[in-house]
């Protein structure tokens, strides 16, 4: 009998070796199409950099986005101050990296692993993310002087973290994002807008409806809460966010008589509020254009420009300014254009 070829053992490793890379090749380029296309995981899309023009700016997914934005309306409208809200988003920075996450450490869920054990809320309430935002923010109110302390210990009171000194990292980020979605820092959130197929509802009413879903209601007491065995107190009502459509526009009016609102912000910052907090939900939303105050952000378009007096862009603004002159006689209205 003769002895077995040695190149077939090779030849057959050799094959082998190649099916595997191509098998891992295949798998990478399956996933940079899935992320491209969803706009999740490790694709960023969107972007806030600092009004006073210093060069800090922070990356992130429109997922994260959205869930920022709900966090940031959900504060307002409780009356809570930007500083609340630059706590609130470090938070869920740190704990779910901004993603309403359905698992955790034992029964921990959504963007604040908060547990429905210890009293949070059931697990429906809690993967809400305005309904979690909410109850964090409840408890949060009860920390004496929370404005004046560290943000790692304002965070830790509520949170009570086997890690509290993790929070701190992610204090600036956090403090862009607040600046930018409860509107202080005009012109400086930015998303590419490129739609989600995940989205499940899309045009004026969805829109509306997600306006509705972070402005317009008090989730926690819709509920009936509770925190600390006490009914959550219903906060401060901002002025109710009313929209008309027209075709594929959704119109916002930001009047509110010159007063200010409950976290004692002016009608430009409320505006600038709604307008970024449109570009945030564009992904989701099929948004294709923001306007106000004479500036407009259009879908791949990038930046914020100014827009004259016909409604055409013009040069590209600084993130953080006021615009034109004909941009401040037009805060009245945030102008939503979907792209169905």
């Amino acid at each position: 009998m003769s002895d077995p070829s040695p190149t077939r053992p090779k030849r057959r490793g050799r094959l082998l070796r190649f099916t595997a890379a191509l098998l891992v090749l295949s798998g990478v380029a399956a996933y940079l199409v899935v992320q491209y296309v969803t706009g999740g995981g490790g694709t960023r899309g969107c972007k806030v950099v600092s009004a006073s023009g210093g060069g800090a700016s922070y990356d992130f997914t429109p997922e994260q986005a959205v869930n920022a934005a709900t966090i940031a309306a959900v504060g307002t409208g409780r009356g809570m101050p930007e500083r609340a809200v630059t706590i609130a988003i470090a938070t869920a920075l740190q704990e779910s990296g901004l993603r309403n996450i359905e698992h955790g450490d034992r029964d921990s869920l959504g963007l604040f692993q908060q547990r429905p054990s210890m009293g949070w809320g059931t697990e429906r309430q809690i993967m809400d993310p305005a309904y979690a935002a909410g109850i964090f923010y409840a408890h949060l109110d009860k920390v004496p002087g929370y404005t004046e302390l560290p943000l790692t210990v304002a965070a830790q009171r509520v949170q009570r973290s086997g890690y509290p000194e993790a929070y701190a990292k992610h204090e600036q980020d956090a403090t862009l994002l607040s600046a930018a979605l409860t509107g202080r820092a005009a012109a400086t959130l930015t998303c590419a807008g490129r739609p989600q197929r995940t989205s499940s509802a899309t045009g004026p009413d969805a829109v509306r409806a997600a306006l509705v879903r972070d402005f317009g209601r008090d989730a926690l007491q819709e509920t009936g809460a509770e925190v600390g065995g006490t009914p959550v107190p219903t906060p401060s009502p901002s002025p109710s966010v009313t929209a008309t459509a027209h075709g594929r526009t959704v119109t916002v009016p930001v009047s509110g008589g010159g007063k200010p609102d409950a976290a004692g912000r002016d009608e430009r910052t409320r505006g600038w509020q709604l307008a970024q907090w449109a570009v945030a939900n564009s992904s989701a939303l099929h948004i294709q254009r923001v306007s106000y105050a004479g500036r407009e952000w259009t879908a791949g378009g990038g930046d914020w420009r100014t827009v004259g007096s016909q409604g055409t862009a013009g040069s590209q603004g600084t993130a953080g300014s006021q615009g034109t002159a004909g941009a401040e006689r037009s805060v009245g209205a945030v102008r939503i254009v979907t792209g169905q």
